[in-house]
């Protein structure tokens, strides 16, 4: 297998800036990128600085600090890089390379904005920021680029630690599995738990490190494994020491050792972004994953009705109903939810002819009759889609709750420890056929929660449980096998216990999994937030406990379609806006993702999705997310006491076009609707209103962030960076423990000097 961590990583900037992303960088690590931050900052707000008409003494000055804090910043940036390129020689000539790039392009920073001293900065004799606009852009570039190349090589010896400490793991269980005696191997044992603890430490950071929500729910299955099996490796070398000439601790021994390795190449596999012999990565398409991505190729036909083909289509629903079969051939599947999934198949296949039919005349003739016909022939078959979602879901839940339930009491585990104890081979027999069919049982449902685990992290866990239950029910077997021939050996009684824990805990573990399963059903979490603080009707208002809760229809989802999608975009809007946010845990920005989160719950509702199921549950939605606009509103007066004069009008302003657009709000979700068209018509202007308030959020966010940096910067003067601490670079460079060295010269080190680089924001 190739272990080779040569995964590069780069970074993109603002395309205001000019600084596009070197094609042959990716970053895969939060570090990485939390690093590049400010500097990515600081050299968009610099080149921005070259176009600005207006170029007073104080503007000058403020470039001049800011080209030669980059420049010294680098230069221990630098420092620090070249430190590393000494201590690993195999990286050496690369890091080399990429200092010497991120010097020479820190010092063409510093002398473009040599400015400040100078009476006519637009001179052309003089080469600056001002007169050579694309040198500057150059220089920044490169310097992006080089700083990308060395923290990324940084991190290969982050990687490089970790298969370091995965090869000494193997080397040790390499021993373990030969020695042939209890000394021996209590001795080597020992020295395996501490490498074990090493190899922790290290794969749990980087863990926490990864930005993929995919491999790091992958990591942690191959963490979980190897924490589990380590005690299991422990019993089962002892009870084969104590019976060597018993098949089944060979057995059972063998099997916790060839995991354990699985588990470990899995890793490194994750770690390095390889695989052996070059194979890609399979992952399993679920009948979730299957239905998201083909009602968004339906819905797309509201922008475009030439972007894919009729046959593409209707293969995506021929693979989502193959998907299907794994429910209707089951036979743990009720019968009615078998016929319900069945039914809804055949449905499903109807709609889709009826919505090419249209589709096939729309493109022929876009007539306002064919196109409303169009849209309700979408809505029709994302709702067909919807049900079937719905009905997969239910059947999958329901089985595991009632298997998890009923293997509660783990009467099969306590009956084969009973009956081992008791030396009954025969009982034993009897019972390892009862757990090999609550094995089959399981791994059954684990396989169908995969198909409605709703997001990748979650159907990862799902594969994981599979297996686990998969290889430790035969574990279990030879536990208790062993055990019934030798049942007054008190290692053997200890090593069965030890793997009906395994089994008991997973059990455990599938409870937690199907909540969150669940969870992500109903919209509590998943890819998206959603505010959890709304009232049940009739909770906090006697008076709505008079009004029947409605749904709306296809009809009227389809009329508020378009309002809903713009509802999406806007939410989209303001959580990139929120991200941009340095301080996340500001009221400002609380308030704009609680916002956000209830705008999202409300598009939902438009679709016919998530936790809004009756107008009256929107109405309730409308009011909270009104009171959270007038919260915001009070968190923006108490920002206007803290920024400049200048500034204050244009902030209070907004704030009371905010508390004014919130109380419009309130008043509409207040008010009585009787009737179904009065309902619809209350809906539509909450759903309105929602929009317009997202609208000036999504202003409104922008404008504060801005506020804030300029009021953190003053009057433009930097912050002084840290003075440089020379013997740190001593102490690394003469350490002797490699462990020390790794610490030193890691991505920490060169975070501290990056975050240095401080970053003046344009007045």
């Amino acid at each position: 297998m190739a272990t080779s961590p040569c995964s590069s990583s780069g970074v993109s900037s603002s395309s205001s800036s000019g600084l596009g992303a070197d094609a042959g960088l990716e970053i895969r690590t939060r570090s990485v990128e939390q690093t590049l931050v400010p500097l990515v900052s600081q050299i968009t707000t610099l080149i921005n600085h070259k176009d600005k008409p207006k170029r007073s003494d104080k503007t000058l000055q403020a470039i001049q600090r800011v080209g030669q804090a980059v420049n010294v910043a680098v230069g221990r940036f630098v420092t620090v890089g070249e430190a590393i390129a000494n201590e690993n020689h195999e990286l050496k000539e690369e890091m080399s390379v990429a200092c010497i790039e991120a010097r020479r392009a820190g010092e063409t920073i510093a002398q473009l904005t040599d400015v400040a001293s100078l009476d006519h900065p637009e001179s052309d004799s003089h080469i600056t920021i001002f007169t050579d606009k694309t040198g500057v852009v150059k220089a920044a570039r490169l310097l992006l680029s080089s700083v990308t190349k060395v923290l990324v090589l940084a991190d290969r010896i982050v990687i490089k630690q970790i298969i370091t400490s995965r090869n000494k793991v193997l080397a040790t269980m390499e021993q373990l599995e030969k020695v042939s005696s209890f000394q021996e191997f209590v001795q080597i044992f020992s020295q395996f738990g501490n490498e074990m603890v090493e190899f922790a430490h290290l794969t749990g950071d980087r863990q926490n490190d990864l930005k993929d929500e995919k491999k790091k729910a992958r990591m942690a299955a191959s963490r979980a494994v190897l924490e589990k099996c380590t005690m299991m490796l422990l019993t089962a070398s002892k009870t084969c020491l104590r019976h060597p000439d018993c098949e089944s601790a060979r057995v059972n021994k063998d099997g916790v050792f060839h995991r354990m390795r699985l588990a470990l190449e899995q890793v490194i596999e994750i770690v390095t972004d390889s695989r052996p012999n070059g194979e890609n990565e399979m992952a399993p398409i679920s009948i979730y994953s299957g239905i998201r991505e083909f009602k968004n190729k339906v819905e797309g036909l509201r922008e475009n009705l030439y972007f894919l083909s009729k046959e593409n289509l209707s293969t995506m629903l021929e693979v989502i109903l193959e998907h299907t079969e794994d429910f209707t051939d089951s036979a743990y599947t009720s019968h009615e939810h078998r016929e319900h999934i069945l039914e809804l198949s055949k449905q499903a296949k109807m709609e889709l002819e009826q919505l090419v039919s249209v589709w096939m005349q729309a493109q022929n003739q876009k007539t306002k009759d064919l196109m409303e016909d169009l849209e309700l022939a979408i809505l029709k078959t994302c709702q067909c889609m919807n049900e079937l979602k719905r009905e997969v879901h239910s059947a999958a839940t329901s089985l595991a709750a009632d298997l998890l339930k009923y293997h509660t009491d783990h009467m099969v585990l306590k009956a084969l420890k009973i009956t081992g104890v008791e030396g009954n081979l025969e009982a034993v027999a009897e019972y390892t056929c009862k757990l090999s069919e609550q094995k089959e049982q399981l791994v059954e449902m684990c396989r169908l929660l995969r198909h409605v685990s709703g997001t990748e992290p979650l159907e990862i866990t799902c594969i994981h449980a599979e297996d686990t239950f998969q290889v430790t029910g035969p574990q279990i077997i030879s536990a208790a096998e062993t055990l019934a021939l030798h049942p007054s050996s008190k290692i053997a009684k200890e090593n069965l216990e030890v793997f009906c824990e395994a089994w008991e805990s997973q059990l455990s573990d599938m409870s937690l999994l199907l909540r969150e399963i669940n969870d992500v059903f109903e919209g509590k979490r998943g890819e998206k937030r959603v505010y959890l603080s709304l009232p049940r009707p009739g909770k906090h208002n006697a008076n709505l406990k008079a009004l029947k809760p409605v749904k709306l229809d296809t009809e009227e989802q389809a009329k508020i379609a378009k309002l809903g999608l713009e509802l999406h975009l806007l939410t989209s809007d303001v959580d990139s806006e929120t991200e941009k946010w340095e301080d996340q845990e500001n009221e400002i920005v609380q308030h704009g993702q609680g916002m956000s989160s209830m705008a999202y719950s409300m598009y939902l509702f438009t679709r016919g999705e998530g936790l809004l199921k009756t107008t009256q549950d929107l109405f309730h939605q409308a009011e909270i997310f009104a009171m959270e606009g007038t919260k915001l509103a009070s968190a923006l007066h108490t920002l206007s006491d803290q920024v400049h004069d200048d500034d204050k009008p244009l902030l209070l302003l907004e704030a009371e076009k905010l508390i004014s657009m919130c109380k419009q709000l309130q008043i509409t979700a207040k008010a009585s609707a009787q009737g179904k068209s009065a309902t619809f018509t209350k809906v539509d202007a909450c759903i309105l209103k929602t929009r317009n308030v997202m609208t000036l959020l999504c202003q409104l966010l922008p404008l504060c962030c801005k506020l804030l940096r300029k009021n953190k910067a003053g009057n433009g003067c930097l912050k002084p960076a840290p003075p440089w601490k020379e013997d740190r670079i001593r102490t690394g460079t003469n350490a002797r423990s490699p462990e020390r060295r790794v610490d030193t010269f890691g991505i920490k080190s060169l975070e501290n000097h990056v975050t240095n680089m401080t970053f003046l924001e344009s007045k």
